[in-house]
């Protein structure tokens, strides 16, 4: 009778535990943005026959009840210390490393196009792209620089917890090297030989700046230019506080934060971002970032379509660097070479680069990627051939 008793009132408390989680969720208003993840979270779907009969509904449904379940904070970092306590090595993609570090997994691309299959859209092959950057160089009478930046998985390998699958970049990289028809940047050397030192946040998917320095040295090493030494700056922490993307994704909330360093002044460089087509001042370091989670923006601001720096050097080159966000900690170190640095991002812009290179007398352009979003969906590096 006891047990059934107990049973019962198990049952019922249960029943008013998930229907207190569903009133409330119907009751308080959705959020648009996680802090704590650093994204955008999913609105309630619109209803239409074509997205009903396609699944798109129900697909877009089960997102947004997830995104926007009553304590979803703390239900996600209660899944990463269950999968951890358990002894899983990791969640959501990204890695319980040594050394109180996160590391997000990186699987092996395919070489060849993906066709559609079913649900599932076509895929580019890292082939497709690198034709897209031989266009480029078909295209432009510039000289043009191509560098994959290794991510802390590679360089950070012996971090990595035992037998933890992940893609040999390296063999990936040297075979892009081999495939693209100009200058490469040897990236992969400049940081495997000072992988002791902070390359990587621990807690986000990005480089250091200290890790810009060492890529910043490879890229005028691969164009013929003298690196200024790092001794020369002054090392500046703007921020002990921070937590990166893989914090946010990985739900682990028990590592200490990054710190946030510049060694390069803004004093004498002009900023000018183009964030919906039309051009407004800009900066080469925001500070209002550093008050909010997403501190890495606060280099130039964040990803922009477009982004114009111009220095006191009136007489350097020019250079165009098409990127990702790893340039926009390296854009610093540029200015000490370049008169002007155009960071162009094709994720937000579709202009046809071969036009902007001549409209802009370019001197050099960059194609400068992250391994991960080198072959990236939503990448867009078919502008490279325009």
């Amino acid at each position: 009778m006891k047990q059934r008793t107990y049973n019962i009132l198990l049952t019922v408390l249960f029943c008013l535990f998930i229907g207190g989680m569903f009133l409330g969720s119907l009751i308080l208003p959705d959020r648009e943005f996680s802090q704590l993840e650093n994204r955008n979270l999913e609105q309630a779907p619109k209803v239409s026959l074509e997205n009903i009969t396609t699944g798109e509904f129900m697909e877009d449904a089960e997102d947004y009840v997830n995104d926007q379940i009553i304590g979803r904070d703390f239900w996600v970092a209660l899944k990463a210390w269950s999968e951890r306590v358990s002894g899983k090595q990791e969640n959501n993609g990204v890695y319980f490393a040594k050394e109180d570090t996160l590391i997000s997994r990186v699987d092996t691309p395919s070489w060849e196009d993906i066709p559609a299959q079913g649900n599932t859209p076509a895929q580019q092959g890292l082939h497709t792209r690198v034709e897209y950057v031989n266009a480029l160089v078909n295209n432009v009478d510039v000289p043009v620089y191509f560098g994959i930046i290794p991510s802390a998985a590679e360089i950070w390998s012996d971090r990595l917890p035992e037998g933890a699958p992940t893609a040999d970049e390296k063999a990936i990289i040297d075979r892009l090297y081999n495939e693209v028809q100009t200058h490469v940047i040897d990236l992969y050397s400049v940081l495997n030989a000072h992988k002791d030192e902070e390359l990587y946040y621990r807690t986000d998917h990005h480089w250091t700046s200290l890790g810009a320095y060492y890529g910043y040295t490879a890229l005028m090493n691969a164009m013929g230019l003298e690196a200024v030494p790092l001794d020369e700056s002054q090392k500046v922490t703007v921020s002990d506080e921070f937590y990166g993307t893989l914090f946010s994704s990985s739900g682990v909330r028990w590592l200490p934060p990054d710190h946030i360093d510049r060694y390069i002044s803004d004093e004498g460089v002009t900023v000018t971002a183009y964030p919906n087509g039309a051009p407004e001042p800009g900066s080469l370091y925001v500070d209002s970032y550093l008050q909010v989670k997403d501190k890495y923006s606060s280099f130039l601001g964040g990803n922009k379509p477009l982004c114009v720096i111009e220095t006191e050097h009136t007489d350097a080159p020019k250079v165009l660097v098409i990127r990702d966000s790893y340039a926009d900690s390296l854009a610093p170190f540029l200015t000490q070479n370049f008169s002007e640095i155009h960071l162009f991002d094709p994720r937000m812009n579709l202009t046809s680069v071969k036009d902007y290179v001549v409209q802009n007398e370019i001197d050099s352009v960059v194609v400068l990627y992250s391994i991960s979003n080198f072959f990236a969906k939503g990448s867009q590096l078919f502008v490279l051939g325009g």
